[in-house]
């Protein structure tokens, strides 16, 4: 492949990219400089919520970049408020902090939590989190997050974050101490591999928590925004959180994301919190576009039967395959494999011909798939066809 109109070689290396460069996408499909296309169920890994270049959120960035694109943060700004006027009517938060990132977000909700204990529980700062989570790149979310390896690539750890084991009550009620603020958590461990924490298991937390007078946060950077087949996963439990965060899929496919909490935990004093970009209005038009659209009459309804589509057809698969089965919630599902060939999959599945495909396995022995919340029942049905053809080939 000819790359000489295009200084890859300018970029810092952070992670071994493919030779291709993509130009223009279009709702479930991706096209490269050759003029080859992807059927992509990766969806910028559950960021492109409504697929590649959604014509609401062109509209709006349109018309917003001819108004106003970045005022400061330290003004009010039309779409900052209707964005976070749609975000409280439509969960249980009362205020709301937009940032760029999930992981600005997270850093932004610990730092919440600490300020609160602080404030209320005579400096408690802890934050129980759970193996294989992840909660985002910077040093404070990277000491949160239970990935395996983080503990050392840029030792030492931000102190404060006790592990525990999802989906089990016991291993967190024994790390309780009075130096805990919060327990934080993915409603669905998305990168340790589309992992739900359990209903029963929520209902569990979110009692612990209150008994013992300390914050539930739920960071729904994958899960949220549609994913699960609500709005937020944390109503798959029938629960209220005091925080939860929110990126990836908010935004569409542009850099936003944002924290929320109940009123009586939002304790920020002035100076305590900001940033350049946060809630400027080009973004927070975009992110309005695309709650507006999970929110219309049918949209998430849409969302559960084409997520119970994907899960039957992988369930076929699975049978007839003597793999493992699948799992998740929505559309964020993944195929359990039994055997580490899921990098092998991803590999041949991106350059087969003449269409690609674009799978993720966020472990070797799965297959996550994370396509655009409006992917259609004949696309779905378009990439079985196409995983069968990659395992015909194995």
């Amino acid at each position: 492949m000819n790359f000489s109109e295009y200084p890859i070689e300018s970029l810092m290396y952070i992670t071994n990219r493919p030779e291709i460069v993509f130009t223009h996408g279009k709702g479930s499909w991706l096209y490269d400089n050759e003029g080859k296309r992807y059927l992509d169920f990766i969806q910028g890994w559950a960021v492109n919520s409504l697929g590649h270049c959604n014509e609401g959120m062109i509209e709006a960035m349109e018309k917003q970049a001819r108004l106003l694109i970045n005022p400061s943060p330290a003004f009010y700004n039309e779409p900052m408020a209707k964005l976070a006027g749609l975000l409280t009517e439509h969960s249980c938060f009362d205020k709301v902090f937009f940032a760029n990132s999930g992981a600005e977000a997270n850093e932004g909700a610990i730092k919440l939590a600490r300020k609160w204990g602080k404030k209320f529980r005579d400096g408690a700062y802890e934050i129980i989190t759970f193996d294989h989570s992840f909660h985002g790149r910077t040093l404070a979310t990277m000491s949160a997050s239970g990935k395996p390896g983080w503990d050392t690539i840029y030792a030492p750890q931000v102190p404060g974050f006790p592990k525990a084991d999802l989906n089990d009550i016991a291993s967190v009620e024994k790390l309780i101490t009075g130096k805990t603020v919060a327990v934080m958590l993915e409603p669905i461990q998305g990168e340790g591999g589309v992992i739900p924490a359990t209903r029963e298991f929520m209902q569990e937390l979110r009692a612990l928590t209150k008994k013992h007078g300390i914050l539930l946060i739920v960071d729904e950077v994958q899960s949220g925004c549609g994913r699960a087949g609500t709005l937020f996963a944390y109503e798959l439990s029938g629960i209220e959180p005091d925080i939860m965060t929110l990126g990836k899929g908010i935004g569409g496919g542009v850099p936003l994301a944002a924290l929320l909490a109940k009123k009586e935990v939002t304790v920020f004093e002035a100076g305590d919190q900001g940033g350049t970009y946060n809630g400027n209005p080009l973004m927070t038009a975009a992110g309005y576009s695309v709650i507006s659209q999970l929110v219309a009459p049918g949209f998430l309804e849409g969302v559960r039967a084409r997520g119970q589509y994907l899960r039957e057809k992988l369930l076929e698969l699975s049978a007839e395959r003597g793999f493992q089965g699948e799992r998740g919630e929505g559309l964020l599902r993944a195929l359990l494999l039994g055997k580490d060939i899921g990098p092998e999959i991803v590999e041949k599945a991106r350059v087969m011909q003449p269409d690609g495909l674009l799978l993720n396995a966020a472990r070797p022995n799965l297959l996550r798939f994370m396509p655009a919340l409006n992917v259609t029942n004949e696309e779905i049905d378009q990439m079985m066809a196409m995983l069968r053809t990659i395992l015909d080939s194995l």
